[in-house]
């Protein structure tokens, strides 16, 4: 493999009042005029979503300071109009349903045809795009991403609130998510003949409207010629943002260099795994992707870095992940700093500002 893969971001925010840390149903005034500032800002499914998406990029640095430059106009614009931008999987305080859709052909298409799919879509996301030079090399990456999904959902959860209580989850974005019909881990693809024949399927089933609605953990992106993981939680911060896009490039890099096959970790193990993921982040037991045994999650943290570690050198991304993963395992993910705020005084709206002073870059 020549060069470095690319890797993009796309970020998706919840915009919250000022006043009381509710939900504030203002992407359209907040957008409007934002394009001034050179970076790519676009609406969401809900009224109370903004997303970001960086350029394509190739090294790390660079990546941070788009990422940074998108959050800064976005709690810039939030403020001209008496709200705040919060990174969280799932809203704290103040969730209406049905979701207020923003106003687009397709996002009430899906609210026709999904019902009450669509009433509490209040939930935010991580994507990472990673350029892959063919179908059959992003096939490939998958299958090898698949049996990890669990660990990087763990790695990434940020979402234990919802409807103003604590769900016991850490990442509820993804129970949420997964109750539709085109969401969870993909199957094992054997060509990308085989992939896009099983799209056109679930098309025809009307369980998608179109490409773009395959929502599976990692897909072949519908609008770019990316492969694109969906399985995480929107990152508190921004260097854990550039954390989980450096892991996700190392994967697909070492899968492509050692040619090897995936680790096989049947359909109903990561199933459990996902779950479980989901549940405990990193603090309890997950699924060990080759053995399938249970395994504390921090331990198969630790054979990942094993795993991906001369990538992660290739591309200079080595002390930056390790120190990352080191601040996860010591501080919390974002779901254990949520409760932790939550904690000091028993008040939910002390999460919610909690979350919006981690959300501004450093």
């Amino acid at each position: 493999m020549d060069g470095l893969l690319t890797v993009g971001v796309e970020e998706e925010f919840v915009l919250v009042e000022a006043s009381t840390g509710h939900l504030a149903n203002r992407a359209d005034e907040v957008l409007t005029g934002a394009d001034r500032y050179q970076v790519d800002l676009q609406p969401e499914i809900a009224q109370y979503q903004v997303e970001s998406a960086t350029g394509i990029c190739t090294d790390m640095g660079e990546l941070r300071d788009e990422l940074a430059v998108a959050r800064r106009a976005l709690i810039e614009r939030a403020a001209r109009h008496d709200a705040r931008l919060a990174a969280t999987g799932t809203p704290v305080l103040g969730l209406t349903m049905p979701t207020p859709l923003t106003n687009a052909p397709r996002y009430h298409r899906m609210a026709q045809e999904m019902g009450a799919l669509t009433n509490d879509l209040a939930i935010c996301g991580l994507h990472v795009h990673i350029g892959l030079p063919d179908d059959e090399s992003k096939i490939f990456v998958s299958n090898h991403l698949r049996p990890w999904l669990p660990t990087l959902l763990a790695l990434g959860a940020n979402s234990p609130y919802w409807l103003d209580n604590d769900t016991g989850y850490s990442s509820w974005r993804y129970v949420v998510w997964n109750r539709w019909p085109t969401s969870g881990a993909p199957p094992h693809f054997d060509s990308a003949a085989e992939y896009f024949a099983a799209r056109e399927e679930i098309v025809a089933s009307g369980a998608a409207i179109d490409a773009g609605m395959l929502y599976w953990d990692v897909r072949l992106s519908a609008r770019h010629p990316t492969l694109e993981l969906r399985v995480s939680d929107v990152a508190p911060t921004v260097e854990e943002a550039v954390l989980m896009a450096a892991l996700v490039r190392a994967i697909a890099t070492t899968a492509l260099t050692s040619g090897a096959a995936p680790a096989p970790l049947p359909p109903h193990l990561l199933k459990v795994a996902l779950w479980r993921a989901a549940r405990d982040g990193l603090e309890g037991f997950g699924i060990d992707p080759v053995t399938g045994a249970p395994t504390p999650a921090s331990s198969i943290v630790g054979s990942l870095l094993r795993w991906v570690r001369p990538a992660l050198e290739l591309a200079g991304d080595l002390q930056m992940v390790s120190d990352g993963i080191d601040r996860l395992l010591l501080d919390g993910t974002g779901a254990v700093r949520q409760r932790r705020a939550f904690a000091r005084r028993g008040r939910l709206d002390d999460v919610v500002g909690f979350l919006v002073a981690q959300t501004a870059p450093v």
